[in-house]
């Protein structure tokens, strides 16, 4: 029930325009309670269903020295019941009305929804109110949801060389920054939470001026307007308190992080890179990222792949991803994985030559309109899809985004030029400001034999 980013994929969904007069895919309408809840509402009246989702601009970045892990566990504790709805009882009502519900916690953000027929909006959009404010938790409840955590951090990071991998290489990428914690939390902090710590945070953080409510479906922007008056509207705001985040300093030094474990059966090799987000002071390098992380790993035309797998045949696999949606800074990145056979140094070396040509001769004029159309290309059906658009919204929303910046997309992509491309290439893939990691098997000892005297 956690994540640590969204894929840049999901923002890639937002409609493509043809110029300022043309239509807007989501073309969504905004209004803000008196209590300082922003609502959105996105028309999709293709099916008579509806997403609804809350979104909490609170995240793992947010969590107070040694209590790493307390976003996360909440997240699972809201849904443990309220004076009006038993512990257990908001996913059973949910299902038995024919919804699906889930929630999800990343660095910046966690989020709460509900995907069910149009006519049940106003039963869910009651109980999600109900829960911002009215939580009770007691000390039986918090042990065993803890447990639950746990339990799943040991399957899905400990028990996978691969997470581990990925755990450890982001906890180095950043020197100072509160990114560099898991989301899932560290398993000694998180065995030490408690019932005042989940208090605690959700008082200081879950109030109606520090979320963002999105609906998106079969539904009338007054509909929803009028319903999140009543259910919403007479919710207390509170003094929510700054995000402070520690600054990161300089990045100087190249780490590199390798991971020898007897269960790998795929070995692997990354990069990661320090990059700016959208909201950086030089966001504009992040539509020239996108840009070039298609160019370098966007599938079997990129570069990396043709070079690596095709060509030289020494790679199973590699590509290239960047996600600019986070509230500070973002990272680039690389991989790829090895052929049988094929020693770690090979294929590593291999890769630096083609980053080296990236950032040396530079990207051409081509391959940046190539990859614009395939950019573009994603989007064609994000119409079809209710709940992208309440995703798009809500992480752009609470990562320091507007409607604005989001319906923009398409154009900004459009007026990537090859020179900033190039610029964006030569500022980011600095080996000062990376992360390498390596994953490794690990031969199984044998036993040394006998000396004979």
């Amino acid at each position: 029930m956690f994540i640590r980013v969204f894929a840049v994929a999901l923002l890639a969904l937002v409609p493509v325009v043809s110029g300022p007069a043309a239509a807007q895919v989501f073309n969504p309408t905004t209004h803000t309670l008196g209590n300082g809840l922003q609502v959105v509402v996105v028309e999709n009246h293709r099916a008579p269903i509806v997403s609804h989702m809350v979104w909490y601009r609170v995240g793992a970045a947010d969590e107070p020295p040694g209590k790493s892990g307390i976003a996360h566990l909440l997240e699972h504790l809201m849904f443990k019941g309220t004076p009006e709805v038993p512990p257990g009882a908001f996913s059973k009502i949910v299902a038995r009305n024919g919804g699906r519900d889930n929630a999800f916690t990343s660095s910046d953000y966690t989020a709460y929804f509900q995907n069910i027929a149009a006519d049940r909006l106003e039963l869910v959009m009651k109980m999600e109110a109900d829960r911002m404010r009215n939580l009770t938790l007691d000390e039986a409840n918090v042990v065993t949801e803890r447990d639950v955590v746990l339990e799943e951090r040991r399957s899905r990071t400990d028990n996978s060389p691969s997470a581990l991998l990925s755990e450890r290489v982001e906890a180095a990428l950043y020197l100072n920054h509160p990114y560099r914690r898991p989301v899932i939390g560290w398993a000694s902090e998180v065995a030490a939470l408690n019932r005042e710590d989940a208090l605690d945070y959700y008082r200081r953080w879950y109030a109606p001026n520090n979320a963002i409510l999105v609906v998106a479906g079969d539904v009338r922007p007054e509909e929803v307007k009028a319903l999140a008056e009543k259910y919403y509207g007479p919710l207390k705001p509170e003094t929510v308190p700054p995000r402070l985040r520690a600054a990161e300093p300089p990045q100087v030094a190249a780490r590199r992080v390798v991971l020898e474990d007897a269960r790998v059966q795929q070995p692997s090799w990354n990069r990661t890179y320090i990059a700016p987000s959208y909201t950086s002071p030089d966001k504009a390098q992040a539509y020239a990222l996108q840009v070039l992380a298609e160019i370098m790993g966007g599938g079997a035309t990129s570069r990396l792949y043709k070079a690596l797998v095709v060509e030289q045949g020494i790679a199973a696999g590699a590509s290239a991803w960047y996600d600019p949606s986070a509230l500070d800074m973002a990272s680039f990145g690389i991989g790829a994985t090895p052929r049988p056979g094929v020693p770690m140094d090979r294929l590593e070396a291999a890769v630096l030559k083609e980053l080296a040509r990236a950032t040396g001769a530079g990207i051409s004029a081509a391959e940046v309109e190539r990859a614009k159309t395939r950019l573009k290309a994603n989007v064609v059906y994000a119409r079809d899809s209710l709940h992208t658009a309440a995703r798009v919204l809500g992480e752009a929303l609470t990562t320091g985004q507007s409607v604005a910046d989001v319906e923009a997309w398409p154009q900004r992509i459009a007026q990537v030029t090859p020179e900033a491309v190039n610029a964006a290439a030569r500022a980011v893939l600095d080996e000062r400001a990376s992360v390498t990691g390596v994953l490794l098997p690990k031969p199984i000892a044998t036993a040394a034999a006998p000396v004979e005297n």
